[in-house]
């Protein structure tokens, strides 16, 4: 004697028996169905977002080696240019070029800031120290490897700096780029340049060396930035450096935070 059961059907309940139900799940329950139920419930993954790619322009071994090997670790292509490296950077897109300061650097950086879609890349400068990339500052020149390479300093500084490569950016981004600033204060004015900027302050390389507290005036200019003079406190010192606070109720402040959005924006 069997006992019956009740299976849903296209036209309402089949009485089914307990053994003949256990058949049916039996049946219904086939490694080819659930492969399928499997893969119909599988999460969509989002497409992988392309590596950013770096341009590094007449570098020669073995500082073309160490730079590829820093810039993969933070999934940063490496692209190597040996010639036409001006033509190149008007039309390809790159995130980031980096290239000796010497002769033909100018000729390269003006292209890629020409190009609509290189005029924000980050570029690094190999070689020289801040002083001497003060040549190339009306180009946005960003940060310096120090010759000769050694992995430690060129890993920390591409670590430093990945983020602005490969867009990620923070709420309150810090872009670096070198420029020559004034800073007026306590009796003083000194000269220096810039090493990272935000809409909040900066951080300089100076000799002068300037108490924490100290209200200053700083005067710099950057690209298409015109010349913008702010109110700020000295926040930080260290041996050869500073950071700059920015007045908050500076309103000359607005002119850098656009000029930083639009930075960014492309």
């Amino acid at each position: 004697m069997y006992l019956l059961d009740s299976v849903h059907c296209p036209f309402g309940l089949f009485p089914v028996s307990s053994a003949g139900f256990r058949m049916l799940l039996k049946v219904e329950s086939t490694p080819l169905m659930d492969k399928a139920f499997a893969t119909s419930l599988a999460p969509v993954l989002p497409p992988r977002k392309a590596a950013a790619r770096t341009a590094l322009v007449g570098l020669k071994e073995p500082a073309r080696s160490l730079l590829v090997e820093c810039f993969k670790q933070f999934n940063i292509e490496a692209v190597t240019i040996s010639s036409d490296a001006a033509e190149r950077l008007a039309k390809e897109k790159f995130e980031a070029c980096v290239l000796n300061l010497g002769d033909g650097a100018d000729t390269v950086m003006e292209a890629a800031r020409a190009s609509s879609s290189n005029s924000r890349c980050v570029i690094y400068g190999v070689g020289g120290n801040a002083r001497e990339a003060m040549r190339y500052s009306k180009y946005g020149i960003n940060a310096i490897f120090h010759t000769p390479l050694e992995r430690p300093a060129t890993l920390k500084l591409v670590r430093a700096t990945r983020m602005l490569v490969q867009h990620e950016f923070r709420r309150y981004v810090r872009i670096p780029v070198i420029t020559e600033v004034v800073i007026i204060g306590d009796g003083r004015r000194a000269v220096g340049n810039t090493v990272e900027i935000s809409s909040g302050g900066m951080s300089i390389q100076s000799h002068e060396d300037f108490s924490v507290g100290v209200p200053v005036e700083v005067s710099f200019a950057m690209m298409t930035l015109p010349r913008v003079i702010l109110r700020g406190t000295i926040s930080w010192r260290k041996p050869k450096s500073i950071g700059v606070k920015f007045d908050p109720t500076d309103e000359r402040r607005q002119k850098l935070k656009l000029w930083i959005d639009s930075y960014l924006e492309n």
